[in-house]
């Protein structure tokens, strides 16, 4: 019986003999003659079809006794975004990406969502054909699968990643997972260059990389990142340790590359997450553009700028200050503000190039510190204290696994900060694919063509849109007749501006 997860049967059928890149990740074809499972574009002749079953999951396939293919590598795949739609597997899944399984049982993961045990695992069995535990460990697995491929860590290193802290057990678990001893899987795929490790990340296509980049380069934080014409730098601090990293575009596959820094290994996970959040790199648009084409002006859009998609901040508390730091003034001025802040408040860090030897303030930095003196106006400075003191104390977090309500509620009980900014701030900071600030004015102009729409018209008019808001916000951005009026900060067009 075909999975009702999946596509249909002959969808899945038509994708693995076109190998089409366009369904990477949305299903995995497991070849009962052979044992293995692989993605759709996999290059290796093609299996006839009484040999094939297809499995919604890496964990579903891996369950069922098959293993990774070393020819496609399914570690490559990128998730299947229509889970966002489901908002409880969703906000279980945020939950398990943060680690969450790494240190607890699943109980308490089933408890973070308001379910028990069991009701969590029909959940994800029926949608993803395998337990969260099955989940976690294919997950850690694929990991360590890509690490030993395509890095020279040591092997000591890769179980580190992921999320091994004896290297017997990862030794256990990789045989039994993959069919061979990590050293193994080394040997055969041969060696790999030393230096900074560079790994793929790929995505289903298109992928407007340029746009992506000038949309960050726009807000980019002075002294943190530096984004070029054709790639993104930023300095990251993990446990006290500096490092860069760098993403930039593969010309050759629908992938990018990230280069790690001198990385502590057990930060390599996360590392990857954020990557692929920032650049969105694990959505779906033909499901996105489906939603999107009934409505003429995105159709539009989409035909303009067909690989468009929602661009992610790094850090949740550094997206929100830069979204305070932007209200009522221009995108320059935001920059300068931004400057001032991290040299007067943040580190500098020792050893790195100049331009990227900056730590950006903690909460606890901001929480009390006299912002009036980078020229911040009194209220905005109360503002940026406020939340500074929200995030320090636990009340504002930026945890994908909460709803966009939820966020929403808490960031507007916050003084100075109104539905706008908290939309932002949920778009970038937590790529939540439904927010959507009805009181852009950009959105309102360009939604009624030469004639301002209200918020409550605007609201209106997004919610045949839903879940995939977000996604027409920035097309309708780009709309814009001139990019110079394209929102060039967070608040410049929020209701906040106004008062």
């Amino acid at each position: 019986m075909h999975n009702p997860a999946l596509p249909s049967y002959e969808q899945c059928e038509q994708a693995r003999l076109a190998r089409d890149a366009r369904f990477d990740g949305l299903f995995y074809t497991a070849v009962r003659s052979t044992g293995i499972y692989c993605r759709p574009v996999c290059p290796a002749p093609v299996p006839h079809r009484r040999n094939v079953s297809y499995f919604p999951s890496a964990a579903a396939a891996s369950a069922a006794g098959y293993r990774p293919c070393l020819r496609c590598r399914p570690e490559l795949s990128p998730d299947d975004a229509s889970l966002l739609q489901d908002h409880t597997l969703h906000r279980a899944l945020a939950l398990l990406n943060e680690g969450i399984l790494q240190e607890q049982p699943v109980s308490a993961l089933a408890a973070a969502m308001g379910l028990s045990a069991r009701q969590l695992q029909r959940l994800f069995v029926a949608r993803l054909g395998a337990t969260p535990a099955q989940l976690h460990a294919t997950r850690r697995l694929l990991l360590a699968k890509q690490l030993l491929t395509e890095t020279a860590l040591p092997v000591t290193e890769v179980a580190l990643a992921a999320g091994f802290n004896s290297l017997r057990r990862f030794n256990s678990a990789f045989l039994a997972g993959c069919g061979m001893p990590p050293g193994a899987l080394r040997r055969q795929h041969g060696a790999v260059a030393g230096g900074e490790p560079v790994l793929r990340l790929a995505y289903r296509p298109p992928l407007d990389f340029p746009a992506m980049l000038a949309f960050l380069r726009k807000r980019a934080i002075p002294g943190i990142e530096q984004i070029d014409a054709d790639s993104y730098r930023r300095v990251l601090v993990i446990d006290g340790s500096a490092s860069l990293i760098r993403v930039s575009a593969d010309p050759r596959r629908h992938e990018l590359r990230l280069q790690l820094g001198g990385t502590d290994p057990r930060a390599i996970p996360a590392i990857v997450a954020r990557v692929r959040r920032v650049f969105d790199l694990d959505a779906d648009l033909a499901t996105v553009h489906a939603c999107l084409v009934q409505e003429p002006l995105l159709a539009r859009a989409i035909d303009q700028r067909p690989g468009l998609r929602v661009p992610g901040g790094w850090d949740g508390f550094e997206v929100a200050v830069r979204a305070v730091l932007g209200q009522q003034v221009s995108v320059a001025a935001a920059t300068t503000l931004a400057r001032r802040l991290v040299e007067r408040f943040g580190g500098h860090l020792d050893g790195l190039p100049e331009g990227l030897d900056r730590q950006f303030p903690l909460p606890t930095q901001l929480a009390e510190a006299p912002l009036e003196a980078i020229g911040l106006p009194r209220s905005r400075a109360a503002t940026v204290r406020a939340l500074a003191r929200a995030c320090a104390e636990g009340r504002l977090q930026f945890s994908r696994a909460q709803t966009l309500e939820h966020f929403v509620q808490q960031a507007t009980a916050l003084p100075g900060i109104g539905a706008w900014t908290a939309h932002y701030m949920a778009l970038r900071a937590l790529g939540m694919p439904d927010a959507f600030p009805a009181g852009d004015l950009v959105l309102q102009q360009v939604l009624g063509e030469g004639q301002r729409l209200g918020e409550r018209a605007t609201e209106a008019r997004s919610q045949p849109w839903r879940p995939w808001r977000a996604y027409a916000v920035l097309h309708l951005w780009h709309l814009a007749a001139a990019p110079e009026k394209t929102p060039s900060s967070p608040a410049v067009d929020s209701p906040e501006n106004c008062a």
